[in-house]
């Protein structure tokens, strides 16, 4: 965990190491200025020399403005670097994200992913600021003041000693028990970043159910969770200040009354005693400063293992040694395929799928809910590996194809279509950043979408909303066709793409794909069998596996499944879009 961690500081090593050498600077001369307080007392102010005086306070007044110095230093090169470092830490998560495939990806809630993005990485880059200054800092300034303590006089130095031993078994304890809360505390936080996207997502479900105060409590459930925890771990903690108190009060008192009787007696001066005082002071303010670095360390270990774990996934998914990157045609083999999303699966989700498609041939797909029928698709842009068997495009296997390569020319419209904030051609362009204004027209067109954009006051610059949220679902819809024919693809598929558009519309796109993308191999996944129906073939899926593959007229004859759904669909009045809008 810490290795990996500890490569993200890349270009802020040498920061950090100044970072270290300022805090050292720093607190060797704060260590040092009782030093010269006590030489003030003893050789200036009791034995009257005004020039030891000044003398010695102007050393003190140049340690000081050192001091600060190294401070200030010690302050800007930190937050740069604990910056920098958190900043890597996002950085090459989000990078790492997007080489997982879906496998990867299920094994990470979104709200989790988030929550390992924002607050982890933020406890993560407090820690580190806090592990060149305060963590540094404290040990070195323990050390150094109990051995001046120990040169000024061995044996009251000796009480700090015993005070600094029983506080830091007492910091250790403490913190050691808050730490599992800790653990637990963050696992809370992903619960309540889903219950908000949850919300803001779905904000509209919520009103039209009026469901508002069900969210309510859910929310306040998932945050009143995160505060009983944070509340365990801090009544754990809280312990620590008053003990730390009650320490420095009680050695400062013994060190009064014990000095007082070695002044008198002659043992010890006045300085000597100022400056034990100081260190008194420093050595306690030292362990109370690492009580907080203990909390903070508490906290960041919890984080650094959240996010450990992501940058230490392995993609399940990844190139050959020696890839295609061409791929020849969209003529696809599917041989005795078998496939199950989690390889601990006691069922396949497909089984023995098995058929052959030539390039340029337009592919129905049809079967209930759970059939598989997105699992299938999903097979030949190689968004999962198939468990048994070979899917194969243009020839080759998926799987010795380079993925971008692949997934270039294997162009998905999914099930939930999704648009982005920025304007349509900003949109469009998803599936060509290069394509031109004239290219993004000629694509909507093909996907009817044309028609309505130009109805919009701004065009093709019209903005969009995040999830296009200002669009009905039929042009969303076939803003994403249109998307995906920018990348002028050799195999298309929609998975039920076309559900919110009206039949007349959808005939309108099926015959623009027959007549300007011939060469197009196609997919369409649908419940209408008008959408389907004059594919070149049509696969029927049931329960995993191909039950029928044929021709419309074919699978009337020969399965009684296709036939069912054909009969209930056109029986009565047929489809009651027909004619129909968005």
């Amino acid at each position: 965990m810490l290795k990996t961690l500890a490569s993200y500081i890349k270009q802020y090593k040498n920061v950090s190491i100044i970072t270290a050498l300022c805090t050292i600077g720093e607190v060797a001369l704060e260590t040092a200025l009782p030093l010269v307080t006590a030489a003030i007392i003893d050789q200036g102010i009791e034995a009257g020399n005004l020039t030891k005086i000044f003398l010695y306070g102007g050393l003190m007044i140049l340690m000081a403005a050192g001091s600060l110095c190294c401070g200030l230093g010690s302050a800007h090169f930190g937050a740069q670097a604990a910056m920098g470092f958190g900043s890597n830490l996002r950085d090459g998560m989000y990078r790492k994200i997007q080489t997982y495939s879906f496998s990867n990806i299920d094994k990470f809630s979104t709200a989790g992913l988030v929550t390992r993005l924002t607050t982890d990485v933020t406890n993560i880059q407090n820690a580190y600021m806090m592990l060149l200054r305060m963590c540094l800092r404290a040990p070195i300034t323990l050390i150094c003041a109990m051995v001046l303590s120990f040169m000024i006089n061995p044996a009251v130095a000796s009480a700090f000693l015993v005070a600094a031993i029983l506080l830091g078994t007492l910091l250790v304890v403490l913190s050691l028990t808050a730490m599992k809360y800790f653990d637990q505390t963050f696992d809370r936080y992903d619960d309540l970043n889903a219950s908000v996207q949850e919300n803001v997502t779905g904000i509209r479900v919520v009103k039209a159910f009026v469901r508002e105060d069900y969210e309510k409590k859910k929310f306040k459930s998932a945050a009143e969770n995160i505060y009983k925890m944070f509340v365990k771990a801090e009544k754990i903690i809280a312990y620590n200040n008053p003990a730390m108190m009650l320490t420095v009060y009680s050695v400062m008192l013994v060190l009064s009354w014990v000095s007082a009787h070695m002044i008198v007696a002659g043992n010890m001066t006045t300085g000597n005693l100022s400056s034990l005082l100081q260190y008194c002071m420093s050595v306690l303010m030292s362990l109370m400063m690492l009580s907080m670095v203990f909390v903070m360390l508490s906290m960041a270990i919890a984080s650094a293992r959240r996010i450990a774990e992501v940058l230490n996934e392995e993609p399940d998914l990844v190139n050959p040694p020696h890839p295609f990157f061409e791929v020849p045609d969209g003529s696809v083999d599917f041989s005795h395929v078998y496939f199950s999303y989690h390889k601990t699966a006691r069922k396949d989700v497909l089984f023995d799928i098995d058929f052959h498609v030539k390039a340029g041939e337009t592919i129905g797909i049809m079967g209930g809910t759970g059939t598989g029928k997105t699992s299938l698709v999903n097979l030949i842009s190689r968004l999962y590996d198939v468990t048994q068997g070979k899917v194969m495009v243009g020839g080759h296997n998926v799987r010795d194809y380079d993925l971008e390569a692949l997934r270039n020319e294997v162009s998905v419209v999914l099930q939930n279509n999704q648009l982005f904030s920025g304007t349509i051609l900003e949109n469009l362009r998803w599936g060509n950043e290069n394509a031109t204004e004239e290219e993004c027209i000629e694509a909507c067109k093909m996907a009817c979408a044309d028609e309505f954009i130009q109805r919009m006051p701004d065009g093709y610059n019209t903005h969009i909303e995040q999830g296009g949220t200002n669009v009905s679902g039929g042009q969303r819809q076939r803003l994403c066709i249109a998307r995906a024919l920018l990348k002028k693809p050799k195999v298309l598929i929609l998975d039920d793409s076309t559900s919110a558009v009206d039949t007349a519309t959808d005939a309108k796109i099926r015959k623009a794909f027959r007549e300007q993308i011939p060469n197009t191999t196609k997919f369409i996944i649908s419940q209408r069998v008008s959408s389907i129906e004059d594919a070149d073939k049509i696969i029927v899926l049931e329960d995993g596996h191909v039950d029928g593959f044929g021709t419309h007229e074919e699978l009337m004859e020969n399965n009684e499944i296709y036939r069912s759904i054909y009969e209930s669909q056109t029986q009565g009045s047929g489809d009651f879009d027909e004619v129909g809008g968005d």
